[in-house]
């Protein structure tokens, strides 16, 4: 029932104008990427650009997002900590790490913001499907998961901020990072679970798999996208704020 409904919300997400498609080579520092996200949706609001899914590999950072609580950072001087107004807690980007920072028009698409949550849940369940990992969502509980015996792990993760209509931010799929990494946080405020990943599960995949398939579900519920563009590697970012 919960998943009729999720999928109910997504019908009208896709639009038949072309997004804009990139792919960062190296690792993208973190707050040059966000300054970048502010400038490109700010252009879409204002109809200076076209559509944007930009994805990314970080070096080993956290970010805290608006609801992020002191107490759930475990270690602040494991990797640099960056504050940023993106919805949810602390979650942690690194190498092995697919982040999809999708910049789209929501207004365009009916202005609901929880059905286009929704199409993202979809968009990474859909993707995790591909490989033979079964996704799953929960009502009290934000991003995607993946039950293994009587527990369930957290395999992706959702965060969004939208501005004048437009989104940016996006979703994080964990391919092959090191889990360890998540120690010195108590990811998305969540203690009772742990965080997983496609190496974790057994199962094997580069980034380009994650992407073919991530792009190919991507055109199924939002819009069709040009060919990948080479945008650079933007400069690693050694301090914490």
């Amino acid at each position: 029932m919960e998943m009729a409904l999720r999928a109910s919300l997504t019908k009208s997400l896709r639009l038949s104008d072309s997004v804009r498609l990139e792919v960062a080579s190296g690792l993208a520092g973190y707050e040059a990427a966000v300054l970048r996200m502010e400038a490109e949706a700010a252009a879409i609001a204002e109809g200076r650009a076209t559509e944007l899914l930009w994805l990314v590999e970080h070096p080993p950072i956290y970010t805290a997002g608006t609801s992020a609580k002191p107490a759930d950072l475990v270690d602040a001087n494991m990797f640099p900590v960056f504050h940023t107004g993106r919805g949810g807690q602390y979650t942690y980007h690194g190498p092995g790490q697919r982040v999809a920072y999708v910049m789209l028009d929501i207004k365009k698409r009916g202005g609901d913001v929880r059905a286009f949550v929704a199409g993202l849940e979809r968009l990474i369940i859909a993707t995790l499907a591909d490989f033979g990992i079964a996704g799953e969502v929960r009502e009290d509980r934000v991003g995607v998961w993946v039950r293994h015996g009587s527990g369930e792990d957290k395999v992706a993760a959702i965060g969004i901020r939208v501005r004048r209509g437009v989104s940016y931010h996006g979703l994080a799929i964990n391919v092959s990072p090191d889990i360890s990494h998540y120690d010195g946080i108590v990811p998305c405020g969540v203690l009772d679970h742990g965080v997983t990943s496609f190496e974790k599960l057994g199962v094997k995949a580069n980034m380009a798999d994650i992407d073919a398939a991530l792009l190919r579900h991507f055109e199924e519920i939002f819009a069709p996208v040009t060919p990948p563009q080479s945008f650079g590697q933007l400069p690693q970012q050694v301090g914490g704020a």
